[in-house]
């Protein structure tokens, strides 16, 4: 199976790190994207090719573990890495180069079919793809490619070739691009040939597929121009998603039978309650509305949200206040710890609101509550539902430290629609989230909704992502709209078809689905870890 994702703007270091991941994979990859400006030295890379001192660019300059000398990326250019199993032969590293070339020289091809480049292909002693415009050889693509055994053996392909198409070649004056300093690089712009970044990328996808053979699954985010309609942004997101918002259930339609929950407010949850208020804790429950807070509460169960009750994103499906937030509150950690231990849990959840405005994104505090656990209460299982914190990774870190028994982040929905569902996050940042999480040891865990107009086929390609990172436990539920200003509903699933998703994650190596209408991402955790792990996790000590 060979799956090809296509993934937008991403930084160099959060591709390389889910790559990394891809390595393990049992399936192959093709990634295609763009990166923000960045210089690459590859292993062959001489200090003096760069003109410029590095310290002085106007850019990210990354050590990579490919081949090759230094290149520049930008917006404008089609970056592919192919993650694919090969002969385990000292040939076969070649052999994957040229099928790389082929497919660039084929999708140039097709993007310029009267031939106003000229001769496009290789130049004889020289790696990459050239255009021999007037007979005069420029470079258009750069090529650098690693082959390295997995876990399990199997020789794997990392890294793969940037094309230029409408980037700024001002870049590549700071270096001797690719150590050739005699023959100038271009790009399809520069030599007249008017193609967007997205239909080449589209083109060389196509040319990937073909050269490195495979059933090929196709997952891309929503990368459409913005536009000046007048409606909101979050509906003009999702239009442009493909989603028609006009067809969306209406707010007040009537629930089917297996969404609809009765209110059982008995002496556990009111006690609970009396608890948070007590010691000043909000919890995700209430300000997410979640359907379970009554079956959860009168289990004596809570997923504590730390770092303050307002959150610094805007996500279209959320109801969490986003106001300005507060400083934070030094004492929450020990207050956190003081209910786990009056509660008497052996599972705690502790989840966080988005805190882009702090330095870490909130992780410190998150790390210092669990370690206050750990200190009260040091037979208890910390679970920890985190955002992206930016995607850095010394934030993420933090957590990481502070060894939760579960490290959950929520990708949330497919590819296609992450933009129009949350326009802050991305889909390649959360697989690069959950796969640093896994690489550390942590028990890993994703959820996401189903409703807001995903296909189940996409559905199972965001399985198989999370599967393909690591990620051993994931959750399943249905998207409900909390208000008229958040993202409509574009159905209700049937219970049969969440049964159906399951069986498609077990398939796909996940250990653990919980998958439900009313699923929500703490939903029977305690359960969800003891399926992933090979001892039981202890139940609550009552």
């Amino acid at each position: 199976m060979l799956r090809r994702r296509h993934l937008g703007r991403v930084s160099f270091v959060e591709a390389n790190d889910l790559q990394r991941a891809l390595l393990q994979a049992s399936d192959d990859y093709v990634l295609l994207f763009e990166h923000p400006p960045t210089y690459t030295r590859g292993v062959r890379t001489l200090e003096e090719h760069f003109l410029i001192p590095p310290s002085q660019l106007n850019a990210v300059v990354i050590d990579a573990d490919r081949g090759g000398d230094v290149t520049y990326h930008a917006p404008g250019q089609v970056v592919a890495w192919a993650i694919v199993s090969v002969d385990d032969d000292p040939a076969a590293g070649k052999a994957h180069v040229r099928k790389l070339e082929d497919a660039v020289i084929a999708a140039v091809h097709r993007a310029d079919p009267d031939g106003h480049l000229g001769d496009v292909g290789r130049l004889e002693g020289y790696p990459g793809v050239w255009a021999h415009l007037e007979g005069l050889p420029s470079k258009i693509a750069a090529v650098g490619v690693r082959t390295e055994r997995n876990d399990a053996g199997h020789r794997r392909t990392l890294h793969g070739v940037a094309l230029n198409v409408e980037i700024d070649l001002e870049g590549f004056k700071a270096i001797v691009p690719c150590g050739i300093p005699d023959k100038p690089v271009a790009s399809l712009h520069s030599l007249g040939l008017a193609v967007t970044t997205v239909d080449v990328e589209n083109l060389l996808g196509e040319e990937l597929e073909r050269q490195l053979g495979g059933v090929s699954r196709v997952a891309r985010v929503d990368r459409s121009v913005a536009t000046t309609s007048e409606e909101r942004p979050l509906i003009r997101r999702l239009r442009k998603a493909g989603v028609d918002p006009d067809a969306g259930l209406a707010l007040n339609v009537r629930k089917p039978e297996w969404l609809r929950i009765e209110a059982h407010m008995g002496t556990e949850y009111q006690s609970l309650r009396k608890l948070t208020e007590d010691l000043r804790l909000v919890t995700v429950c209430e300000e997410a509305g979640c359907p379970n807070i009554f079956e959860c509460w009168s289990a004596g169960t809570a997923t504590f949200m730390v770092n303050g009750e307002r959150c610094t994103r805007a996500c279209g499906f959320c109801l969490v206040d986003t106001r300005k937030p507060l400083a934070l509150d030094p004492t929450e950690p020990e207050r956190v710890a003081e209910a786990v231990v009056r509660l008497n849990l052996a599972h705690a959840v502790i989840t966080c609101v988005a805190r882009d405005d702090l330095a870490d994104g909130g992780a410190g505090a998150i790390a210092q509550s669990v370690r206050a656990i750990r200190e009260r209460s040091p037979g208890t299982n910390v679970e920890v539902l985190t955002s992206d914190l930016k995607g850095d990774a010394d934030s993420l870190q933090m957590l990481i430290d502070a060894r939760p028994d579960v490290m959950n982040h929520n990708i949330e929905t497919v590819a296609r629609l992450q933009r129009a569902v949350r326009p802050s996050a991305g889909y390649l940042r959360s697989l690069t989230v959950l796969a640093r999480s896994a690489h550390a040891g942590l028990t890993t865990k994703s959820g996401l909704m189903v409703g807001l107009g995903e296909t189940v086929d996409e559905v199972e390609e965001t399985l198989a992502d999370l599967a393909a990172v690591g990620v051993q436990i994931v959750t399943i539920g249905q998207y409900l709209r909390p208000t008229e200003r958040h993202l409509p509903v574009a159905r209700f699933w049937e219970p049969a078809e969440f049964v159906d998703l399951a069986e498609r994650g077990r398939r796909l190596g996940l250990r653990h689905v919980q998958s439900s209408p009313l699923t929500r991402s703490s939903y029977h955790a305690r359960e969800a870890l003891s399926d992933a792990t090979p001892v039981a996790a202890p139940l609550l000590r009552r």
